[in-house]
């Protein structure tokens, strides 16, 4: 079959290069629409896939448009990778809090941050997916937005649509294993199970050997370390990612996707006023804004590259790491019935038998019967089930939150993750981040 991929926010500042590279190499006859609410945008992305298509003489036939519906006519596999409120808005999530002694190194997951990011984006791609149920509804469904768990909970719970959600930190991950195991990381094999973002390792292997109990001992070698306080000149701990080797060290599993991610599902022990092993978390150690840096960066790249009459320099086609990773390759496992094991965020049908049924867990899964499938699992051990749960029902609170329009639900899930610690800095926190983002949450007006 001819495939006709829809990428739905193509303006992202580095997923459609990636996107549009792998298509090339793998060398598809294939439609691929771009969309994006953004004509500015939607402008340099089309103007840079041309460029690619055309240096390349690539078979792929383009459109791009900001009427998604169009688009997904006939379509055979859409992407999602919006970010409603952009950069600006993501500013806001992360810099707002911090005035409430809430600091955060990435804020778009969980905490105040990743909560006010949901009720943006739970509205929007619950759109979406109505859309793609009526103009395409056997089409492959893929989300790359965050707060991936809460996004495809809600989109689920309130449309039955068969979203998938991909995310590379699993994969990243197994590669900063595989180097500090000090295995190839072609040969390292894994299994990780958990939530996006919070995914334990608890299973190592190459070429057949058993590596789980070395790196138990590298993890013990590594906390020893860090509680010695060693430092480099620069005051950094000589120990990177010091807060999940500690986690390793103490769970008996290891959490991806490193500190960046993991710290903010613990924010009793990390982010109360910023304390993260004596520097202000996501200001002096993981400066919030330095993503902001590198996000504006990348687009002004991709748009000069893409206006620019200059050819593409000669490295352009190298593989680009990032979120586009795998959703190619998963795509041509789904059409084959190759076999191969993925990391994906499918509702749980029992493939971890104790926890919740129909929460959003991130697991491997492989390809059959033309979709995605989980591969069922043992019970995870009482410690590491007690790091999810809790999570899962803050999800709930928040997709209510951000369907309904409910401000006191928003204010609940504040107060259950933990990062504040009083039910009135938690309402004044909430009326903030309402009122920052009033022209993206008409649900709020809704409900007024």
């Amino acid at each position: 079959m001819r495939e006709k991929i829809v990428l739905i926010g193509a303006g992202s500042a580095v997923f459609t290069r990636g996107l549009v590279t792998d298509l090339i190499h793998r060398k598809w006859e294939l439609d691929l629409a771009l969309v994006d609410i953004d004509p500015d945008a939607l402008g340099v992305a089309e103007g840079l896939t041309r460029k690619m298509i055309a240096a390349t003489g690539a078979p792929i036939r383009l459109s791009a448009t900001t009427d998604r519906r169009e688009a997904l006519k006939e379509s055979t596999a859409v992407i999602c990778t919006v970010a409603v409120g952009g950069r600006r808005g993501w500013e806001q999530d992360v810099q707002i809090p911090r005035k409430y002694g809430v600091y955060q190194p990435v804020g778009d997951t969980v905490m105040p941050g990743g909560a006010s990011r949901a009720l943006r984006m739970i509205p929007a791609m619950v759109a979406i997916a109505t859309d793609v149920l009526d103009c395409c509804p056997s089409a492959l469904f893929f989300n790359y937005s965050n707060p991936m768990n809460a996004i495809c909970r809600a989109v689920r719970k309130a449309t039955g649509a068969n979203v998938v959600g991909l995310c590379h930190g699993v994969k990243s991950t197994a590669r900063y294993l595989a180097q500090a195991l000090e295995v190839p990381s072609d040969e390292f094999r894994y299994t990780a199970i958990g939530v996006n973002h919070l995914t334990w390792f608890v299973d190592a292997r190459s070429g057949g050997a058993d590596l789980f109990g070395r790196l138990l001992r590298i993890a013990a070698e590594r906390n020893a370390e860090i509680l010695k306080g060693a430092r480099d000149d620069d005051g950094a701990l000589r120990v990177d990612n010091p807060f999940t080797w500690q986690m390793t060290h103490l769970f008996g599993a290891f959490p991806a996707v490193l500190d960046n991610h993991v710290v903010e599902f613990f924010p009793r022990l990390c982010c109360g006023e910023g304390a993260y092993y004596g520097k202000t978390l996501g200001v002096g150690d993981k400066p919030f804004e330095n993503l902001i840096a590198r996000g504006n960066e990348r687009y002004a790249q991709m748009k000069e590259c893409a206006e620019s009459s200059d050819p593409l320099p000669a490295d352009y086609f190298t593989s680009v790491p990032g979120e586009h990773e795998e959703v190619v390759d998963i795509i041509d496992s789904v059409r084959t019935g190759r076999y191969a094991v993925y990391s994906a965020n499918l509702p749980n049908r029992g493939q971890v038998p104790n926890l919740p049924e129909d929460a959003v867990l991130e697991t491997p899964a492989v390809a059959m019967g033309g979709r995605l499938k989980p591969v069922t699992q043992p019970p995870l051990p009482a410690n590491l089930a007690g790091t999810l749960v809790p999570h899962l029902a803050w999800v709930e609170t928040v997709v209510e939150a951000a369907i309904e329009g409910n401000r006191d639900k928003f204010v609940q899930a504040m107060l259950l993750e933990g990062s504040v610690t009083s039910i009135e800095t938690a309402r004044r926190l909430a009326d903030e981040l309402i009122a920052a983002h009033r022209k993206h949450l008409p649900q709020f007006e809704a409900a007024k």
